[in-house]
């Protein structure tokens, strides 16, 4: 009995506190965005919607049923900022900035709970890296509002374009996806008016490069010109970073070089322009600058892969994460050369990260197989924009090839599912359900199975 009382008053784990933490501010955002005051005409917004839409601000994800900038009165729009900046950054986060103005303790587990939503290995340092956190991101965000409103400028009042920067600037640095432009070129309008735009193009894609390359190796370029070392991490991240936005860049460009529909219209300049900036929005950013829709299957696709492997751990981004992916390849390169260890840039890579890599893969794979077959059987559509949906909401994408907005009711519930599994993570949610395991006091006989 003693033992059975001991075990209810255990505390929740990190895992499981970060997934009801989200759950109640979905909650929350639901409940605000439903009441009249949140919607521009004043009506009350459908349950189902009001759901969808916290969903996807709170997982920073921007797949919309209803046009941001149309729909939602200022009200709304500023809960939805105020939703996908703590989705962003992490409610965790957010907590402890607080706690920290306040000038209160943060507790050993408040930090154990900082370590699993930050994704780091120690918890020695977690809150300076959580003020470091808060310092460059406001930062980044507020220079990114500025130039933002400066171009906006052209087209309205200072202080309407200042709220549009500041919207789109925390929005597109969190990845968020959503946008205001409904309000000014008409529903749904989004970038791709400005798709010619150089200016709105350059700030745009280093905001989604910096929120999507992760804190920590942020942190390091920035101390690189002190120490001139960067992490094992950080060299991954960029590495790889790099390498997928050059081959997504090249694909799209040689896909729809000659496509009228998406891009063969534009001059070469241009062309190069947009297949750069898709090939970057593609791993979390969730704006585009072309109609999705309009692209060859093949770069839909293409999409597909590159919204599945996602952005960096830390970050404000989904997706299985650029070292997962790193990781895997590692794997295949030492299985086809015989060597028994994963190496990357000299370094090791223990045994217990690779199999989390795979788990984290092959479960990512599971949800969207069984998700993307639900959604076929529910959904009037073709089964790659299906698949394209799935994988852009469980990989906190946003891109859409414009199934979200005809989606039923079952099919809104399914697709926010997802999102809160891809901000979540797989593993983590995991985590969450499994009970506290045990250690194994034996191990089973070794057997052999033929593979291949």
């Amino acid at each position: 009995m003693i033992s059975k009382s001991k075990d209810r008053k255990k505390p929740i784990s990190p895992p499981k506190f970060l997934a009801l933490g989200f759950s109640a501010i979905i909650i929350a955002g639901t409940f605000l965005l439903e009441l009249p005051l949140s919607s521009a005409d004043g009506t009350r917004t459908p349950l189902i919607d009001a759901f969808f839409t916290a969903v996807s601000a709170i997982s920073v994800t921007g797949l919309v049923v209803v046009d941001t900038g149309t729909h939602w009165s200022t009200f709304g729009q500023i809960v939805l900022l105020i939703l996908f900046q703590l989705g962003g950054l992490g409610f965790m986060t957010s907590a402890t900035w607080i706690a920290l103005m306040l000038n209160r303790r943060i507790s050993l587990r408040e930090r154990m709970i900082l370590q699993e939503a930050m994704g780091q290995y120690q918890i020695q340092g977690i809150v300076d890296l959580i003020r470091k956190v808060l310092v460059y991101a406001f930062t980044i965000e507020g220079i990114g509002a500025m130039l933002l409103a400066f171009r906006f400028w052209r087209e309205m009042p200072f202080d309407e374009a200042l709220y549009l920067g500041i919207f789109q600037s925390v929005s597109i640095f969190n990845n968020a996806g959503f946008d205001l432009l409904g309000s000014i070129h008409g529903p749904f309008a989004g970038f791709p008016v400005y798709g010619t735009d150089p200016y709105l193009n350059i700030v745009n894609i280093a905001l989604i490069f910096l929120g999507g390359i992760g804190f920590i190796v942020m942190f390091d370029i920035m101390e690189y010109p002190k120490c001139r070392k960067l992490s094992l991490h950080s060299k991954v991240v960029l590495s790889m970073t790099g390498a997928l936005i050059v081959i997504g860049a090249v694909m799209l460009f040689l896909l729809e070089f000659n496509h009228s529909a998406a891009m063969g219209h534009l001059s070469l300049p241009q062309k190069i322009m947009a297949s750069i900036f898709q090939s970057i929005t593609s791993r979390s950013g969730g704006i585009s600058t072309i109609d999705i829709e309009s692209l060859q299957q093949s770069s839909q696709f293409f999409l597909i892969m590159l919204m599945f492997i996602g952005a960096a751990p830390g970050s404000t981004g989904g997706g299985i994460k650029v070292t997962t992916f790193a990781i895997l390849i590692g794997a295949v390169i030492a299985m086809i050369k015989g060597k028994r260890d994963v190496v990357l840039f000299r370094n090791r890579i223990s045994q217990a990260v690779v199999y989390r890599s795979v788990t984290l893969t092959v479960l990512a794979l599971i949800v969207l197989v069984g998700f993307s077959m639900f959604l076929a059987a529910t959904e009037d559509s073709q089964f790659l924009a299906i698949l394209f949906e799935a994988v852009s909401a469980f990989g906190t994408c946003g891109l859409s090839m414009g199934l979200t907005t005809d989606l039923s009711e079952i099919g809104k519930i399914t697709v926010a599912i997802l999102m809160f599994l891809g901000r979540l993570g797989p593993l983590t949610l995991a985590y969450a359900l499994n009970r506290r395991g045990h250690k194994e006091l034996y191990r089973h006989p070794e057997g052999r199975i033929i593979i291949g």
